[in-house]
Order: C-alpha cells, then sequence, then structure tokens
C-alpha cells in the first residue's frame, strides 16, 4: 500500500516528527509493507459478480503486521451510571486497534461514522492523559470505490475536520490516506 495524503491536525505530524520519529518510520513501514489482492466476489446488486479488496482481509493484516513491531490493541473497561437514572450499563468499553509508547492507532474500513467515532476515542484517550497522538489510516476515495459499499474515505474526514477547525477533535490527530 502506498500513502497519498498525510494530514496533520493540532500538530500531530509535526509530534511524531520531532518526539517519536522511530513510530512515524514504523507506521509508514507498516503501510508500505501491505500487499493485498481482490478476494472478495461482490454480492451487492449494483456490482454483482465484480472483485473487490475485503476490509476484513485489509484489517488482518495490518494488525499482523503492526504486532509483529510490539503494538497492541487496549481495551478501557467501564460501567455505565446515569445520574437519576437505574440502570447500570456493565462490560462497556473503549478500544483502540495499535498502541504503543502512548501513540494510538485506528485503522477504519467502515463506515463514515466510524471515522468520526475514532476522533471521538482518540479525545477520551488523550484527556486521561494516555495518549498524547491519534493515528488513523483510512482508504482514499479510489480505493474506497474498489471495496464493498458503506466504506468510507479519508478525504471527506479532512474536509469534515478542516471546516470544524480547532474545535474537534481538540487532540493532536494524524490523518494518513491510503490507496494500493
Amino acid at each position: 500500500m502506498k500513502i497519498v495524503y498525510e494530514y496533520s491536525h493540532l500538530g500531530g505530524a509535526e509530534i511524531l516528527q520531532v518526539h517519536k520519529p522511530e513510530i512515524l518510520k514504523e507506521i509508514r513501514d507498516t503501510i508500505a509493507s501491505i500487499s493485498v489482492g481482490k478476494t472478495k466476489v461482490s454480492k451487492e446488486i449494483t456490482s454483482m459478480g465484480k472483485m473487490l479488496y475485503s476490509p476484513k482481509e485489509l484489517n488482518s493484516e495490518f494488525k499482523k503486521k503492526f504486532e509483529e513491531k510490539g503494538y497492541f490493541e487496549i481495551r478501557d473497561p467501564y460501567t455505565i451510571e446515569l445520574p437519576n437514572y437505574s440502570t447500570k450499563i456493565t462490560g462497556a468499553y473503549k478500544q483502540i486497534d495499535f498502541v504503543k509508547d502512548q501513540i494510538f492507532i485506528e485503522v477504519q474500513f467502515g463506515k463514515y461514522a466510524f471515522m468520526f467515532y475514532d476522533l471521538a476515542k482518540f479525545q477520551y484517550f488523550f484527556n486521561k492523559s494516555d495518549a498524547k497522538v491519534g493515528v488513523e489510516i483510512v482508504p482514499s476515495h479510489d480505493l474506497h470505490k474498489q471495496m464493498s459499499t458503506g466504506v468510507s474515505y479519508g478525504e471527506q474526514l479532512v474536509y469534515d475536520i478542516e471546516r470544524l477547525k480547532r474545535h474537534f477533535p481538540a487532540v493532536p490527530v494524524m490523518i494518513i490516506i491510503i490507496d494500493l
């Protein structure tokens, strides 16, 4: 895979370049090491039988490659209790795909809402002083067209962050848009 665009929000890329250059190199090397073919046969009416890239296979490759470099998934469990509400919800958690040295990485081949939710998770962990920078790795518009419907693309995420200015997320983030 290749990086086609990098976006820095609130100095995310610069923090990595100055304070964590080895991690930035590992991220870029991991992306470059991903090589998959079109293995998913579309069952969608608009593209029945067409060969597509599989988000599941891509996620699996990223997981394998990042774990080889010492990255790990984290889950932060909590119980949901609301004021003046008797229901107590146990077993809730926030999860991040890959973490190393307070750099939090999400690889997102899902719907747009999940890309935006990843930013909220970065904010959550940043507010707890667990994360220094969030890195969101997302497909380009061109790659998304070669995947099943519902997969979003990074250009939309960057466009929206630009319009929100410094208001959300209030955490340093680097968005990396990838393609094959």
